[in-house]
């Protein structure tokens, strides 16, 4: 940015110094090469799903962001920033009263608006009038929740697109395609062996129409090591395949093992039933999280939560498993396995994290927008006979500090556990 060793007037407008421009236009440009080659590097390794997967939550990030800045400028209140990230400023640029940017810190996003509270005195006395502070109770709640609506509208967005156009997997329909292929725990597949593949769709066995999944598996258990003559649909081509099953031996019965699994049914909704059935889903999951959030930091939760960083438990699944924070790490993790099981667990999970950060954010503490919705509250109720209450937030800034660390620990313990302890394959 320009510095200037006397602010200009009214009548001598800042000419933006050329160098500083090329300068930043050089600093986008490396950024770009560094989002390439990472975007490239990952399509290599295999790792494209999971970084879609982190381009996909920065996207619902800035809309947070910008869902607060959109309300600002409606409500006449002044943005000077607009940065996504925080921390040391990577590159950015001026656009008439605000700065937009990008920082190193790729762990949010923020929207500077002007007096946000009474602690800001350093306000050119002009542009009192478009502070925060200033704006009527009904604008700051605009403000305030701008961000929290656009996460609910996001998920009710993506669950009508799943329940209409993606489809709905029903398991208690399973179809006679072959939606799976296991393995013994030696790793053996008769399955494999015999040549099956996911997506074949089991037409006959020893020449026995198939119509039902439920006719296969009772078929196989019954025939442990006799060979049985299936049929499949690949690609529009009839292809033969021969299994053997294996034989397990369970409660002192025998029975047969091949290895495959059915594919669910998928079902889909008109728009308009996908749009109700979208606001219940949005409902159940608002409730679960908020249950969630509760127990999380009830005694018997964090004495578990406790257990697990201090591994005083050996079990696969700790007693707090359920209570506990995914951390970036672990979500990277479980969008990768999502992606593995297909398109309809990706945009569940983005569905999933969008109704949990909208309910995180209500939470009535600074410095979540809870808490300026909980100040802003608190005044209106305050005020009196066209005097309005303004409330002094420095009074609150020791529950605010108590907060951030809370909010730093969870996020510090949650990538502990998610390094050393990783819950497991949630999609399996």
């Amino acid at each position: 940015m320009t510095q200037t060793s006397t602010p200009p007037t009214i009548d001598e407008p800042v000419i933006p110094d050329p160098h500083d421009r090329s300068a930043e236009r050089r600093k986008l440009a490396i950024l770009a090469a560094v989002v390439v080659g990472g975007v490239t590097l990952s399509v290599m390794s295999g790792s494209f799903p999971v970084v879609a997967f982190c381009f996909a939550m920065a996207a619902v990030i800035m809309l947070h962001e910008a869902a607060h800045f959109a309300a600002a400028k409606w409500a006449g209140m002044k943005a000077t920033e607009f940065f996504f990230g925080f921390g040391p400023r990577l590159w950015s640029i001026r656009r008439g009263e605000t700065e937009y940017g990008i920082k190193a810190i790729p762990f949010g996003g923020y929207v500077k608006i002007i007096g946000m509270s009474n602690l800001e005195r350093d306000i050119d006395p002009a542009d009192e009038h478009r502070t925060y502070r200033q704006g009527t109770y009904p604008k700051r709640m605009v403000v305030a929740l701008a961000g929290i609506a656009t996460h609910f509208t996001m998920a009710f967005l993506l669950l009508v697109i799943l329940l209409s156009a993606v489809g709905v997997p029903n398991y208690d329909k399973p179809s006679t395609t072959i939606g799976n292929i296991s393995r013994l725990d030696t790793g053996a597949s008769p399955a494999v062996d015999a040549g099956f593949k996911v997506g074949d769709r089991i037409v006959s066995a020893d020449g026995t129409p198939v119509n039902s999944w439920d006719a296969v598996p009772p078929y196989i258990r019954e025939r442990a090591g006799r060979p049985i003559n299936f049929v499949v649909e690949r690609d529009g081509k009839r292809v033969p395949l021969t299994a053997t099953p294996a034989t397990l031996e369970s409660n002192g019965e025998t029975r047969g093992f091949i290895g495959v699994g059915p594919k669910a049914t998928v079902e889909r909704s008109n728009p308009l039933a996908a749009s109700g059935k979208a606001v219940t889903e949005i409902w159940q999951l608002s409730t679960g999280s908020i249950k969630a959030l509760g127990s999380f930091f009830s005694p018997g939760a964090l004495r578990d939560y406790a257990g697990q960083l201090t591994n005083s438990t050996n079990d696969t699944k700790a007693p707090g498993d359920d209570e506990r924070f995914v951390s970036v790490v672990g979500v990277a993790r479980i969008a990768g396995q999502a992606a593995e099981s297909g398109v309809f667990n990706v945009v569940y999970l983005l569905v999933l994290l969008n109704i949990f950060i909208g309910v995180f954010n209500l939470i009535p503490f600074l410095p979540l927008d809870g808490g300026h919705v909980a100040i802003g509250t608190y005044e209106r109720l305050r005020s009196r006979a066209g005097r309005r209450y303004q409330a002094d937030v420095g009074k609150m800034m020791p529950v605010a500090a108590a907060v951030i660390v809370v909010l730093v620990l969870i996020g510090v313990t949650s990538i502990y556990l998610d390094i050393v302890k990783p819950i497991a394959n949630p999609f399996q």
